[in-house]
């Protein structure tokens, strides 16, 4: 098991800053998550640690030791890329193989650890085949056997779950995260699909336009995002313009809903300064009558807009005749509201999370 560290990395294309001096920990054996939009640099960062890419400034160290120049052939690592990139003139086991021999390993070896690493992916019988005739999930699996059969110290993945469907995809995550544990090997895994991250990593670093605006474990990131832009990106959030009015042990802050009482902010700050008020849709308790009292923050609501969506309801509410909100409420044996209906809003401050634009 390899600890990365990247220190103060820069990559540049032309007059294109793709990467602005990262610095990143990732703890040996971790299933690391990049998470970020397009365009964010996350595959850039990948390929730095692949050794496809150079940094012009900064050091990239494996254990310790800097790699900034040691080539992709040398840094032991395997990658599974996003469109699989499997040989179509080669068989799967011609495939899985080819890792090994590059690296001269003895042929009656080659075929034990190929057959071996297809049976752990549930693939073997399809060892014959070529791609084309395989499933994109047979294909994934495949693509993995090959990063895997290797024995990397570093496992890269690049968004290799975009090409898979709603049904397949579910299934396949807990298949990487069941893999990940058994291997043992620290991964570093670039997506910009927030479920995946938190369902599957150990720690996320979310980015924007080459820079990390936060790091942490997947349930840290999501209950106290960093800024207004990890607190819109990781899930839905309700975000509201506010200023601060008092400071305690609960503060005090003006929004267009009216006041709110949260939780001390993660940063300094002072009364009288403009921030966010963060609120995830699921945290809005909706009652038919005035919320009890255990819920400081109380205001009515009208609905605007409902749907149903079987596991839960979806609401977009209207709070003080001017601010429209989303809620979420979990499957209910309770009529729901309906459009034009009154109704109020609960909502305790450790859900009011004040943030920095």
């Amino acid at each position: 098991m390899v600890r990365i560290e990247l220190e103060g990395v820069t990559k540049r294309f032309a007059a294109t800053v793709a990467v602005d001096r990262i610095s990143l920990d990732i703890p040996q054996g971790s299933l690391f998550f990049l998470l970020g939009p397009s365009g964010c640099g996350k595959t850039t960062c990948l390929r730095l640690l692949a050794g496809f890419y150079r940094p012009e400034e900064g050091w990239i160290r494996f254990d310790g030791r800097v790699v900034n120049h040691v080539p992709p052939h040398r840094r032991n690592t395997g990658m599974v890329f996003q469109n699989y990139a499997l040989w179509p003139h080669l068989t799967v086991f011609q495939n899985v193989e080819y890792g090994l021999r590059v690296r001269k390993v003895p042929s009656a070896e080659r075929r034990r650890r190929v057959m071996e690493m297809l049976e752990r992916m549930g693939v073997a019988e399809q060892a014959h085949k070529y791609p084309l005739q395989l499933s994109g999930g047979q294909q994934q699996r495949v693509a993995l056997a090959r990063a895997l059969v290797v024995k990397p110290d570093v496992l890269l993945l690049d968004e290799p779950l975009s090409n898979l469907d709603a049904a397949l995809r579910i299934p396949m995550r807990e298949e990487i995260r069941r893999i990940h544990r058994e291997a043992g090997i620290t991964s570093v895994y670039v997506t910009h699909d927030q479920a995946d991250a938190l369902v599957m990593a150990d720690w996320i670093a979310v980015m924007r336009a080459g820079r990390i605006e936060q790091v942490g474990k997947p349930q840290e990131v999501y209950e106290r995002p960093a800024n207004a832009f990890v607190a819109t990106f990781i899930g839905e959030s309700n975000l509201l313009p506010a200023t601060l009015r008092h400071k305690g042990s609960l503060w005090e802050v003006e929004a267009q809903v009216g006041p709110l009482r949260a939780l001390p902010p993660a940063f300094e700050a002072q009364p009288g300064e403009r921030v966010f008020c963060s609120i995830r849709p699921e945290r809005l308790h909706l009652f038919r009558q005035e919320p009890p009292t255990h819920l400081p923050n109380r205001f009515p609501a009208r609905v605007v807009h409902f749907t149903y969506l079987g596991h839960q309801e979806e609401y977009r509410l209207l709070v003080a005749e001017r601010v429209e909100v989303k809620a979420l409420r979990g499957h209910s044996h309770e009529p729901p509201f309906l459009p034009g209906e009154a109704l109020w809003l609960g909502l305790s401050a450790e859900d009011v999370v004040i943030v920095k634009e």
